[in-house]
This record gives structure tokens, sequence and C-alpha cells, in this order.
């Protein structure tokens, strides 16, 4: 027979293998009575594609005007301050000399000659033009427009470098404006170069970002403060939500470094984990992984559990019928195995501890995308029949969206408060792990009974896939309303001190 595993703490790991999440202080006992909600602010703003490039237009308009310079000058002006147009307009009077000399603008403010005046020869393919037959960034450097047209094309082809495009000689640091690249490009060049230029108004912004969601066009404008080491999650109209600092998918509440170490970990444990889908299984009824190390088909968890049940069809043993055996391997000897059972004892309370943590990140994340296609199916169908059914606005049946919306952010922390846990140490922070094993089990009640009160009684109320007039009386209704809406402001009003709680890393405990 084969056992579970034995308690990690038989294994000590060295201290670098754990990081605290320390960030704000978090002053009171976890409550689910204090709606936390309510004194949060929203530190960011959600644009569409339209809303940016109307801000885009506004602020190069506004440089125009300003400063008395054209479109182009403006762009590029802009793009040098990182579209900061207040603080370009600040340093462009106390020294406009040296803001053009640092972009490649004329440095007499002029408004440059493009065309030639007299005939020449392009320096690139030395052809022979007449007036009118060529053309320059501003500088005195005259080149054919189909020397320039390729000129163009390349950098195009190199990216968004394109925009930084300088004179071609090689000496000259003259910056090739917008009208420059739509008087000589082809059509096709002259779309991406505009799609570069468009895009850049939020990726070399500081405060802003394209969100990071498949197939999403909407940038995301923080207007809070990223001071310290504390994340800072944001959440597009597409519902994906990310980390403003770091990028990864919205984490709170550990820290980026932690969610950094943990994502580093999983890549180097995915070889390890591939060898346990195949060599371990989970015990059916604690859910503890447990290897199969003898020949035996009959497997027994460790304490507490103590459950029996056959390897390979996973019943229970006391009523288990013959089934297909598991064969040893003629080569293995026993007494080899004894050899390697202290090495195995040793490595398997650190693997256990990180594949407890793993497989409820893991789960909890497919049940977020879950919750999410649900919520998706609720707002583009299902609560316009609820609103014919009840004859009421579909405005009316928002408290759904919000508690479809708590539920997601619940599954959220509570797959990255697992990362954050594996690297609570067994020993040092062993009151540290009862607290954190409390909150989880606490905050799992509150989110099941939030999503079973969303999801089950709301179909077993209005039906399953066919919701008829008059099918639920106002009374009803409006009882239901009321019990989803409290679940909703007690779950997260939960969910934000257990956030503290970790953020502050335990500070109870202490």
């Amino acid at each position: 027979m084969a056992s579970g595993d034995s308690d990690s703490d038989d294994y000590y790991p060295g201290d670098n293998d754990y990081q605290s999440d320390s960030n704000n202080n978090y002053g009171g006992h976890v409550e689910e009575t204090e709606d936390v909600a309510s004194v949060i602010e929203q530190s960011y703003a959600v644009l569409r594609e339209g809303d940016v490039r109307a801000r885009q237009e506004e602020d190069t308009a506004k440089i125009m005007e300003i400063l008395s310079v054209p479109s182009g000058f403006a762009t590029v002006l802009l793009r040098h301050y990182k579209w900061r147009a207040d603080q370009l307009q600040d340093e462009w009077f106390l020294d406009d000399r040296r803001i053009r000399d640092a972009v490649g603008l004329p440095a007499d403010g002029a408004v440059p000659t493009l065309l030639n005046l007299r005939r020449l020869t392009c320096a690139i393919c030395f052809g022979r033009y007449e007036a009118g037959g060529m053309r320059s960034a501003g500088c005195s450097h005259y080149y054919c427009v189909k020397c320039w047209r390729g000129y163009i094309r390349a950098a195009v082809g190199d990216g968004s470098r394109c925009l930084s495009l300088r004179c071609p000689d090689t000496s000259c640091s003259m910056a090739v404006l917008r009208e420059l690249v739509d008087a000589v490009a082809a059509e096709e060049d002259k779309q991406r170069y505009a799609r570069f230029a468009f895009r850049s108004y939020v990726e070399e912004n500081p405060r802003m970002k394209w969100c990071p969601g498949p197939g999403c066009t909407h940038a995301v404008e923080f207007v809070g403060s990223d001071d310290g080491d504390q994340n800072n999650d944001v959440f597009c109209h597409c519902k994906h939500g990310f980390c403003w600092r770091c990028g990864e998918e919205a984490h709170r509440p550990v820290s980026c470094g932690t969610v950094h170490m943990w994502l580093a970990k999983n890549i180097s444990e995915s070889e390890t984990a591939s060898w346990l889908l195949v060599h371990t299984k989970h015990c059916p009824r604690c859910r503890r992984p447990i290897e199969k190390n003898h020949g035996c088909m009959h497997m027994t968890c460790g304490q507490p559990c103590f459950h029996e049940f056959c390897w390979l069809c996973l019943q229970p043993w006391a009523n288990h019928e013959s089934c297909a055996r598991y064969k040893l391997d003629e080569g293995t000897l026993d007494g080899k195995l004894n050899k390697e059972d202290e090495r195995r004892r040793q490595a398997k309370a650190s693997l256990n501890r990180y594949l407890h943590h793993y497989e409820r990140w893991a789960a909890n994340h497919r049940s977020l995308h879950v919750v999410l296609n649900d919520m998706e199916k609720l707002e583009s169908s299902e609560l316009g029949k609820m609103a014919d059914a009840l004859a009421v606005p579909v405005t009316e049946l928002g408290f759904l969206s919000e508690a479809y919306e708590q539920i997601a952010d619940g599954r959220r922390v509570l797959r990255w408060a697992h990362a954050y846990g594996y690297y609570l140490h067994p020993v040092r922070d062993r009151t540290k792990r009862k607290l954190f094993d409390y909150l989880q089990e606490q905050a799992n009640s509150s989110l099941e009974r939030l999503h079973g009160c969303a999801e089950r009684e709301r179909r077993e109320l209005f039906g399953v896939g066919d919701i008829r007039a008059g099918a639920i009386d106002s009374e009803t209704y409006s009882s239901y309303r009321e019990k989803v809406t409290r679940l909703t402001k007690v779950t997260r009003n939960y969910f934000e001190n257990l956030v503290k709680a970790f953020q502050t890393d335990l500070a109870e405990v202490n």
C-alpha cells in the first residue's frame, strides 16, 4: 500500500525561497459589516479608440495654437515630452532653441521649404531632377520622391521607430515630419505610419496603457498613485483585469515581486508537474496528491484522512470489485525503493506544499474564466429576458451584474492568495499559516453563498433557457433582489478586509 505525503514541517527550504508582502497598515479586524468599497475611489479611466484619437487631436491643436507651429512640429514636440502638453508649454517659453535642437526642428523657427527650387542631383540615386521634383526634411539635403518612398518604407517596416525618423544624410539630425511622409510615401506605408503615430499617444504616455486583453482596443488612463510596491489593479470594459505596475493579470492582494517569483517557479516546476500528472493522483476525498510507489492498487491516504481507495478506478476500497491490475516493473527491487525513501520524504513535503497551492491557484483561474463567460452571457441575453418577464427596464437588474463582478473579483483574490500562502514558511510562519487557512476558508464560504444565490437560485426562480412573463411575482423578486444585494455587499466588504490582511503580511498575528 501507499500513503499520502508527510507533514510539510519535515522539509526546510532556504529562507530565500520566501517573501513577505508588506504594504499599507491594516488597522481593523476582518469584518463583514463595514462597507469598505464605499470609500474606494476608482483611480483610472477606460478610453475607447475614438476617445484616444480625440484626446490626441485636442492636445496637438492646443500646442499648435499656443506655440504657433504647424501640426507636424507640434506632434514631434509632444512625442518628445511623452504627450505632456503642460510640461512642453512651460519649458518651451524658457528655452525653445534647446528644445528645437533636441527634436530636430529648424532653429530659426521658420516653416521649412520641402521642394527644391532649382535643378539638383539626388544624393541617393544620383538622378538629376528639375525644380519641384525633389523633397527635403527641411534641411539642405534633397532626395527624389522614389528614394524618399523607399527610405520611409524601410523605416515603417522597422516598427514604431519610424516616428523618430531623421534626414537620410548621416550628418543631419533634421526630423522627418508627418507632412513629408504623407507627400511621398506609398498608401500602405502612410496608413502604417498613421497607425504608429496614433498608438504613440498611449504607448509613450506614462499615464496610459493599452489593455492587454485578447482583441481589446481600449486604453486605460491611470490617475491614481503608483508609488511604493503596492499593486494597482485596473479593469477594462472587456472585463480583463491587469496590474498597472507589472502588466500581469490583476493579482491583489500579493505584490508584483511575489507574482514574478510564483510564475517563475511554475515555469521551473513544469517538468516536475508533468511527471506528477503521470505518476500521482489525488485522494478522492481530501484531494491531497498521493504518489504510487508500490505495485499494490490498494491506496490509503495519510492522516487525518485515511481514506482507502483503488489506484486505477479511484473507487472506495471497501466495496471495490476486481479491475485491471497495475504490474510492477520487473527491474524494480524493493531494496532500491528503500534506499530512496529518505530522499523522497524530504522532497515530497516541499513539492506537495507547492502542488497544494498551485492546484488551487489554477482552479480559481479556471473558475474565473467560467464566471466571466457566464457574466457575458447574462449581460448579452439573459438580463433582457428577465427584464421582459418582470416588465422592468434592464437597468433595474444591475444588481446581478454587480454580484457577478464581485464573484470574479473574489476568484482573483483567492487565486493569488495561494501564491502568498506558498511563501509562508512552514515552521517560522506556523501561526500565520493557521490564520491564512482560516481566512481562505471564510472567504470561500462567503463567495460560494453569493455565487449560489446569483446563479443557482436565479435559474430556479426564472427558469433555465426559457424565461416567460409572469414566471415570478413582484414580492418574490424583491426578496431575491434584496438577498443578492446584501450578499454582494457582505462579500465585497469581507474581501476588501481580506486583501488588507494579506497586504500587511497578516499583521494581526504580530
